[in-house]
């Protein structure tokens, strides 16, 4: 779900007005896909963020900078060659398409001032930046070349050419007339098809609205409508730019009750009856909530590695089933000596290279019952007897080596999902610096951990109960130890789900006996940074810190522990919610 051209006119009309005749102090890149611009008014800085992420593409002021790496990528590094301490001119939209110019105005050699213009095209999987001066492409995010691209190219030294249109129509520029002429011409389309067809930027949102106001179905074909029809829709969407046009209308967000996001627009929309509407004054307003509900901002490498996680995680997987298998065959090695011993028996009986397969008394049979035996043509009897020994020889030896294997397999596997279940909720450097030294020293990286003087260590999330008690909980396997042995107390509480992945969690007691209500919050806690998150009756364990040991040699988050109680609990999900919104709070 993104913002469509129609709906970015009004967000275009925004930036400029609040960007135009700023210079730009710095620029960073957050991570691949965004971009941050900090722009110096009068009196104020303006931080505006360009997100190409294909979830969510879009430009909007922030109100606190996203996290940096230490080192900016070379897109980064080129912007700030180029753009630093130049002047934005304007903000503009590419007609009513979901490209965006920001012209900025710098000064060349010789001291003319020249325009350079970042192009943010915000279209979908395709959105990118381009960099961009006198109609000659300089560089860009993602580069496109032949390869990709029979259409379009976007490489350095390269004509820069917007996105084709299509020849449609600028829905704030045409009549309503006109619109409604071009819309006859599609007879074989339905309703929201033409719609989308005919104007440029208007996506099935706004078209779908446009057939609401109309009083229309939107899959209806254009050529079961009438005259009447018709007018109605030129109303509808007379109505529908106005509403886009007028400066007072709010921007709106609608989503269901579980928070998933539904639309975004620039104006009120009646589509929607059973979703939930939230109102912004700005458009950034509305995007930036938008942004948190989709969840799309990942700090950088956090793709990488849990891509990884999840490879290593699958071939432990694959790993473990296979051994699984061969424990099984190795369960039946008696069977191969059975065999053998029947073999060697009735060898007498037998001619080499004979028979493929032979049925004879079982000797450790008591009824005397026949045992069929596959035998290898191109070996002897005697050869046979030995390949059926050394089958038994080996597979007895395997059946304790497996087992050692197995259960080394399912604690490697146990370690992934902790790394992985920390990999999912981690939204800062500092813990994904933590991550990425965790998987290089268990060997799943082949970096080198770069630690620079003075970097903070992440910390864990800190809630408060009801009645004023701390209560801690890790964010991943290296804060997990350190939360554990080094920030708690012996006699605070120490909580985790019962064979779950799951983090930490310490109650602080200061030497007090916490109440039943408090307890109940930090196992729900507990349940809720874990694999079984969302579950009823998880098994949380609980004991005083000071019976939690590390084994030496352990991975990171690896305890064992001893005078422990299980009781399962259900997290209060309303309440679980307030207290989870002291750590969004603090953040």
């Amino acid at each position: 779900m993104s913002l469509d051209g129609f709906s970015m006119h009004r967000l275009a009309r925004e930036l400029n007005q609040e960007l135009s005749g700023g210079r730009v102090d710095k620029i960073t890149q957050p991570n691949r896909t965004t971009l941050q611009i900090n722009v110096r008014q009068p009196g104020k800085n303006m931080l505006l963020c360009i997100s190409v992420r294909s979830q969510n593409p879009s430009l909007r002021l922030l109100e606190a900078p996203l996290e940096n790496p230490a080192e900016p990528p070379s897109f980064c590094m080129l912007l700030r060659k180029h753009l630093e301490t130049g002047r934005i001119a304007c903000v503009r939209q590419q007609s009513l398409d979901r490209v965006l110019f920001i012209d900025v105005d710098v000064i060349a050699a010789g001291g003319r001032i020249a325009t350079k213009t970042l192009a943010a095209e915000l279209t979908g999987k395709y959105a990118n930046l381009i960099l961009v001066e006198d109609g000659c492409i300089i560089d860009a995010l993602r580069r496109v070349g032949a390869s990709d691209s029979r259409v379009r190219l976007v490489l350095p030294g390269g004509e820069y050419q917007p996105p084709d249109d299509g020849g449609k129509l600028n829905a704030v520029e045409v009549s309503p007339d006109d619109f409604t002429e071009r819309i006859r011409q599609r007879t074989d389309m339905k309703l929201i098809k033409a719609v989308s067809d005919v104007c440029l930027g208007v996506g099935p949102v706004t078209a779908k609205e446009i057939a609401f106001c109309a009083g229309l179905a939107p899959d209806v074909r254009i050529d079961e409508l009438d005259d009447a029809d018709f007018a109605s829709i030129a109303s509808a969407f007379k109505e529908t730019v106005a509403a886009l046009q007028d400066a007072e209308s709010p921007a709106v967000l609608y989503h269901d009750a579980n928070g998933k996001l539904a639309a975004m627009a620039a104006f009120s929309l009646h589509i929607f009856k059973d979703e939930e509407e939230e109102r912004f004054p700005t458009m950034s307003a509305m995007l930036d909530r938008a942004e948190v509900l989709i969840g799309s901002y990942a700090p950088p490498d956090k793709d990488r590695f849990q891509k990884l996680v999840k490879n290593e995680l699958r071939r432990a997987q694959n790993k473990l089933t296979k051994l699984a298998e061969e424990a099984d065959e190795a369960k039946n090695a008696d069977e191969f000596r059975r065999k053998a011993d029947t073999l060697i028996t009735y060898q007498h009986q037998l001619v080499d290279h004979q028979d493929e397969e032979v049925s004879l008394p079982d000797v450790y049979a008591e009824d005397g019952a026949s045992l069929t035996i596959a035998l290898d043509r191109r070996l002897t009897i005697r050869q046979n007897i030995q390949d059926y020994y050394k089958k038994y020889g080996k597979l007895r030896r395997a059946e304790k080596l497996l087992a050692e294997q197995i259960a080394a397999c399912k604690e490697n596997i146990r370690y992934l999902e902790t790394v992985d279940l920390s990999l999912a909720s981690c939204i800062g450097l500092a813990e994904l610096s933590d991550i990425r030294g965790e998987l290089i020293s268990a060997g799943l990286l082949r970096e080198k951990q770069k630690k620079k003087p003075g970097e903070k260590l992440s910390e864990p999330f800190r809630f408060c109960a009801e009645d004023g008690t701390e209560i801690l909980v890790g964010k991943n396997n290296n804060q997990n130890d350190r939360l554990t042995f080094h920030i708690a107390s012996r006699d605070d509480l120490w909580l985790h789900t019962k064979d779950i992945p799951g983090s930490h969690v310490i109650l602080r007691t200061n030497g007090r006996e916490p109440s039943e209500d408090t307890l109940l919050l930090a196992a729900s806690l507990a349940a809720h940074f874990s694999q079984a998150s969302g579950s009823s009756n998880v098994p949380v364990d609980c004991t005083p810190c000071r019976f939690v040991k590390k084994p030496s040699g352990a991975k990171p988050g690896f305890v064992i522990f001893t005078h422990q109680k299980t009781f399962a609990v259900t997290p209060d999900e309303e309440r679980l919610k307030k207290v989870l919104a002291q750590a969004e709070s603090n953040s």
